[in-house]
């Protein structure tokens, strides 16, 4: 089956992540195919608009973690090696989103959680099913974020939420995104497909050009250099990765127990 499935709808190219029955879990085989999708699209000038969802009932609830359960057995420099790969290959994907020259939606229901939520940041527009949920949960893995969200989630809103919303992990429902400005706007399950396609095909009949310059000078507004910020991203997980604490996070949550961390490297 693949990972990810590449729909076309007059001039807008659907981006379907295609693992439901494990809630579009992201792993190795996701991300090369996510990245092939946005290279795609990029290249594409039939679609003036991009639209990315999850098959069946959820967005993606993040990293895979079975991935992620592998990875701890192997020894600690194997380990953290890994993760920097699996995490660095993710980036060419969420830049191709950011700096895609054409508007990019995103549609959410059940859930967005860790790269899920941040391919969720990564879009222009966002709207969710009234059954969202939310949550950055990096910290109950004992590992930081990553997909960019250190860069884009401050800027959405400010430092102090974006230090609570990272380190304690909650879970936030649609309505707490809308307030926050994570989504743009949230509607009923059932309406969450056909309002996304009609936003996306609203944009496709726009001024494209005109919105790829746009695009382009709220990016500049960011400051910092987001292709840098990933790096930094990807260092930080991987040293993350490398720790007991990362081990620990993995199998408590394998296990359905609550991790007991050191803070120990």
């Amino acid at each position: 089956m693949r990972t990810v499935i590449i729909e076309r709808h007059e001039g807008v190219l659907e981006i379907v992540l295609n693992r439901p029955d494990i809630l579009n879990a992201v792993n190795r085989e996701l991300i090369a195919a996510l990245a092939d999708a946005t290279a795609e699209a990029l290249k594409d000038d039939r679609a003036r608009a991009v639209l990315v969802r999850g098959a069946g009932s959820h967005f993606s609830a993040g990293g895979d973690i079975r991935m992620f359960g592998e990875l701890v057995a192997l020894p600690r420099e194997a380990r953290q090696r890994a993760l920097y790969e699996i995490v660095d290959a993710l980036h060419p994907a969420l830049l191709a989103l950011r700096h895609m020259p054409k508007p990019v939606v995103v549609a959410v229901q059940g859930a967005a959680a860790g790269v899920g939520l941040s391919l969720v940041l990564a879009a222009d527009l966002a709207l969710a099913a009234e059954n969202a949920v939310f949550a950055f949960g990096y910290v109950h893995l004992g590992t930081s974020p990553d997909g960019a969200a250190t860069a884009t989630l401050p800027r959405m809103v400010g430092l102090k939420r974006a230090a609570e919303l990272m380190l304690l992990g909650e879970r936030f429902d649609a309505r707490r995104a809308l307030e926050l400005g994570l989504v743009n706007r949230v509607v009923p399950e059932r309406a969450l497909l056909p309002e996304a396609r009609a936003l996306a095909a609203r944009l496709a009949a726009g001024p494209t050009a005109a919105y790829a310059r746009t695009k382009a000078l709220i990016e500049a507004t960011i400051g910092a250099d987001l292709g840098a910020q990933m790096k930094r991203e990807t260092e930080s997980f991987a040293a993350c990765a490398a720790t007991e604490d990362f081990v620990e996070g993995v199998r408590a949550f394998l296990e359905k127990r609550k991790p007991a961390f050191t803070g120990q490297g």
